[in-house]
């Protein structure tokens, strides 16, 4: 299991509404061998909706597989 710990968001706006989101994290496997850190940027509307920790923390985990998963260039 990796576990993901929510730093801080750090809200965008443009026109008084919000326009991107960098959700800043730190992440360890349960064995503390493996340790990740950074932000993971969202749109608004990948945000709206989802501004609890719990999900935040969904977001951050899919998406870092997501990137995990990408061949290298």
């Amino acid at each position: 299991m990796f576990d993901i710990i929510i730093n801080g968001t750090n809200i965008r706006y443009a026109d008084g509404e919000i326009s991107a989101v960098h959700i800043q994290f730190q992440g360890n496997d349960s064995e503390r061998a493996i340790s990740l850190s950074g932000y993971i940027p969202l749109t608004a509307n990948e945000y709206q909706g989802n501004e609890s920790l719990d999900a935040l923390k969904v977001i951050v985990r899919t998406k870092l597989v997501e990137r995990l998963q990408t061949p290298a260039e």
